[in-house]
């Protein structure tokens, strides 16, 4: 009787204590960069508001799995397609598998690939689909401004294309790691990439940019009272180079030369070591620049940053969505730019201070399309990172003084 009992309680218990253990092993799964990386759920628990405010901004956002949460056009019939020409078109469809875009030549389906990754989703999106373990740009984008599915920046007009590999240099800027191997599908080029999908970390997550927390995570919880960040590179304590370095490991255009994927890239870590920059062509036209790429070789350039110690976090808070603020920002640049500095333009005194605050940005940083991230397409205007005096800005600026005093003169 007694081994009956311990019999149908082993059948019981034992797999509760197989689940249990799973669990405990999921719980202590090693982060897939290494032991020296804890992961960024592990930051909440000291730093619950900037990571909950964090969750809105365009980092956060940079990829993430494709469901129905991340794809933002329309599957509706009617909202759904985009058109080559009479005889060829792409549906955005939902099947039972999930979410597909699907060629039609003559209403004949001709190739299918499901959606597998999301990029983007502030100016518009675009997406991935997995072949094997290698990586190819979808033919169709997103415009989140337009709410309109358009053909993929830099595809042919006639047809779809499927063919674009992504690779871990597109990556390196879009995820915080994706483990690089051997891709299996030879066909498509000389060296293809492919991914270990298990490796993938979405989006720009903490460690990204703080480096490897573990230590700092296991000291800050056994020792709570101290209040000082240990094992952990800040933001504060890194020179000015390195600061931008790390925004330029991003943000530095999109001809340089890598030497080998930015994923290892850590705070205080010298950029030459992952890329070679090269600059974009600064001494041409600045209108005629791509505004999304080398935002570091712009900024470079100004005279507010060469004139001062300014960094990209003079301007920007990474942990929060500031985007279309243009008051906000404008309050920094009236940090440096004002009566007590003598920084201030020649119109400044001739223009109220709402006029100023309200249009510091449009004058001194235009807004122009990109042809990198969406081309010819409305709402993915972006601003020049050359803080300059534009002949066109200061002509509208003149026009508006023109009919202002114009009609005070009427009115006198």
């Amino acid at each position: 009787m007694l081994k009956n009992k311990l019999f149908r309680y082993g059948i019981f218990f034992i797999p509760l204590i197989f689940v249990f253990s799973q669990c405990i092993n999921l719980k202590k799964k090693e982060d897939p960069r290494g032991s020296e990386y804890a992961g960024s759920a592990t930051c909440i628990k000291c730093h619950k508001d900037v990571y909950d405010s964090y969750l809105h901004t365009a980092h956060f956002i940079a990829s993430s799995p494709a469901d129905s949460n991340s794809i933002l056009g329309s599957f509706k019939s009617g909202s759904n397609q985009f058109i080559f020409s009479h005889h060829i078109k792409v549906a955005m469809e939902k099947r039972k598998s999930g979410y597909y875009q699907v060629t039609y030549a003559d209403g004949k389906p001709t190739q299918a690939e499901r959606f597998g990754v999301t990029f983007g989703g502030v100016k518009g999106q675009s997406f991935a689909y997995w072949y094997a373990n290698e990586l190819f740009q979808l033919p169709i984008s997103y415009v989140t401004k337009a709410h309109t599915w358009i053909n993929s920046p830099g595809y042919q007009s006639s047809e779809p294309d499927y063919e674009r590999q992504i690779t871990s240099r597109c990556l390196g800027c879009h995820m915080s790691y994706a483990q690089s191997e051997p891709g299996k599908l030879p066909i498509f080029s000389l060296h293809p990439e492919g991914f270990d999908r298990n490796s993938i970390i979405y989006n720009i997550d903490c460690e990204r940019c703080h480096g490897p927390a573990a230590e700092h995570v296991k000291f800050q919880t056994e020792n709570p009272e101290v209040k000082e960040a240990k094992y952990i590179r800040t933001y504060q304590s890194l020179t000015r180079e390195q600061k931008i370095s790390m925004c330029a490991v991003c943000h530095s255009g999109a001809n340089n030369i890598m030497l080998k994927p930015t994923f290892g890239f850590k705070p205080g870590d010298t950029l030459s070591n992952y890329m070679k920059v090269v600059p974009s062509n600064l001494s041409a036209n600045y209108e005629n620049i791509d505004v999304h790429g080398d935002q570091r070789g712009m900024l470079a350039t100004s005279r507010c940053y060469l004139m001062s110690n300014m960094d990209c976090a003079t301007c920007h808070d990474t942990h929060r969505n500031e985007r279309g603020d243009s008051l906000l920002y404008a309050q920094r640049c009236l940090n440096c730019h004002n009566a007590e500095t003598a920084h201030q333009g020649k119109l400044s005194t001739q223009l109220s201070a709402a006029m100023i605050k309200s249009n510091c940005i449009a004058c001194h940083m235009p807004a122009h399309p990109s042809k990198l991230i969406i081309a010819g397409q409305s709402g993915a205007m972006i601003h020049t990172h050359h803080i300059a005096i534009y002949s066109a800005e200061t002509q509208k600026v003149l026009t508006y003084l023109k009919i202002k005093n114009t009609y005070t003169a009427k009115v006198h």
